[in-house]
């Protein structure tokens, strides 16, 4: 169940990593921030079982304006339904961590812009209790940009370094997504994202999802996100759903030069 777990938290990552980077536009001001969420995804993955998976992650985040650290911790329970009942297992996940530099390449209109993002998947999900790979990846992301009124549209591509496994081979892999969001008022945006993810098994589907999300400011210091999501491979979830809840702690009035 290992892969199947990885693959439930890359899902749930995904989609906060892009509502974030989509969110309103930065504040000329260092912000701290808590986000906590819940994700449930259900699938067979080509198999006979079904495989469910439930993802609760909490992430601190900073945001100094051209550069963001986040950290999220995640507890990750992976239940498969046999025809004898229900083989269940809970713990810790992969803790993740990442660096994104905004605003790489942009244009002097500001309609054009590239972000990179380096992330860090720590493995620390229980390996023999089928959680996680046991081993420490790294990726790198491009997000280019192309702003209109109401109205972005984005393309993502990455290359992740997998650790290598004792159980099997694992491929280091290509990414990528396609999307848009549409602005429909100052706090609230809508978007439709298709990803699209190498698998790391050489026996077994690319990993092909579509997912709509919605991100609502509830006023200046709490959003809330909902997404649902459904796959189109063997290798992905049949479908799943996700709600998410952020807060500001703190923000700090610094100088921007931009």
């Amino acid at each position: 169940m290992k892969n199947r777990a990885y693959a439930a938290a890359a899902s749930f990552a995904v989609v906060s990593a892009l509502v974030a980077i989509t969110a309103p536009a930065r504040a000329e001001e260092t912000e701290i921030t808590l986000s906590a969420g819940v994700g449930y995804m259900s699938g067979a993955y080509g198999g006979t079982e079904d495989i469910e998976d439930l993802y609760v992650p909490i992430s601190a985040r900073i945001d100094t304006g051209r550069l963001t650290f986040q950290i999220v911790v995640p507890y990750l329970r992976v239940s498969e339904l046999v025809e004898s009942g229900t083989n269940t297992e809970s713990g810790l996940g992969d803790i993740l961590g990442s660096v994104t530099v905004y605003d790489v390449l942009a244009n002097a209109q500001g309609t054009l812009a590239l972000d990179v993002t380096g992330t860090m998947k720590l493995g620390t999900a229980d390996e023999t209790r089928g959680l996680g790979t046991g081993e420490t990846d790294f990726t790198v992301y491009l997000d280019g940009y192309r702003f209109y009124d109401t109205v972005t549209l984005l393309a993502s591509v990455g290359y992740r370094l997998r650790g290598d496994s004792s159980d099997q081979p694992i491929e280091d892999v290509f990414l990528g997504s396609v999307g848009t969001v549409f602005r429909l008022s100052t706090e609230t945006r809508l978007g439709l994202i298709f990803d699209y993810r190498e698998s790391a098994l050489l026996d077994a589907d690319d990993i092909q999802e579509l997912t709509a999300f919605l991100s609502l400011g509830l006023n200046d210091k709490w959003n809330v996100e909902f997404s649902a999501f459904t796959g189109f491979t063997d290798s992905s979830p049949d479908w799943g759903a996700a709600i998410g809840v952020t807060t500001n702690l703190l923000r700090l009035r610094v100088r921007d030069d931009r």
